[in-house]
């Protein structure tokens, strides 16, 4: 039986944590940029844990003001240093509730930048290369991140979005634009069974782009998150598809 895995950007304050970790297979955590502070990712990571959900770091531009979605230019010595102290923070929090981080996926800007973005991709990958333990990147399919981790050597993650729009060059709407976030349940499960049976996606145009993924996203602050994941995990399992964590990189 196929096997996907269900991620969701968590601990960022939006209030629904609590019903939807349980129904994920792997978390991203806020770790102290956009969003999070050590109390959220105590809890955040607790919650996890207890329902056996893979724990990874969700770092972003230190943003508060635009949780992190505005645009920001860092070189590579300052991108490290912000990644390096962001996932460490969650990985020694991590550690005290018995748990290990198993990926780190951008948030917001940092995330978008980096999909089109070669440098910048690469001095992601390079920062999470210089993590003291293995970790995976986990990114959009087919995005500049997904180059360069793999060019390097580093785990590669790819995801689709159950509830985001795309566009005809694979790339994610924009959330400044209207429809840029699916909120119906019936549109999301439309989505997520596209992407699932026919490994493609509609677009905004109404055109089709193909889409090779192993896990899919949901985020914790579109409204209505646990209902989406159960809609989801619903639509899987009318397609016989079990969901799963990926499991350690080696």
């Amino acid at each position: 039986m196929r096997a996907l895995d269900l991620n969701a950007d968590v601990g960022e304050g939006t209030g629904e944590d609590a019903a939807l970790i349980p129904l994920i297979t792997s978390a991203n955590v806020a770790c102290g940029g956009h969003a999070g502070d050590p109390q959220t990712m105590r809890e955040t990571v607790a919650l996890a844990v207890r329902h056996g959900v893979a724990i990874g770091a969700h770092p972003g531009y230190v943003d508060r003001e635009h949780f992190g979605r505005r645009p920001m230019t860092l070189d590579e010595p300052q991108l490290v240093e912000l990644i390096l102290d962001q996932v460490g923070a969650l990985d020694a929090i991590a550690a005290v509730e018995g748990a290990a981080l198993m990926h780190v996926k951008a948030h917001g800007a940092l995330y978008n930048q980096a999909e089109v973005d070669e440098r910048l991709a690469r001095s992601l990958v390079n920062a999470v290369l210089r993590y003291p333990r293995r970790l995976a990147l986990v990114g959009r399919a087919g995005s500049a991140m997904e180059r360069a981790a793999r060019a390097a050597g580093l785990p590669f993650r790819a995801e689709a979005f159950a509830d985001r729009r795309y566009r005809a060059d694979g790339a994610l709407v924009s959330r400044s634009e209207p429809g840029s976030v699916l909120e119906d349940p019936d549109a999301v499960a439309a989505q997520v069974r596209r992407l699932v049976r026919d490994g493609e996606v509609e677009t905004n145009d109404g055109s089709r782009v193909p889409v090779a993924f192993e896990t899919l996203c949901l985020h914790g602050d579109t409204p209505g998150a646990a209902r989406l994941a159960r809609q989801v995990r619903q639509v899987l399992a009318e397609l016989g598809v079990a969901v799963a964590p990926i499991g350690p990189v080696r």
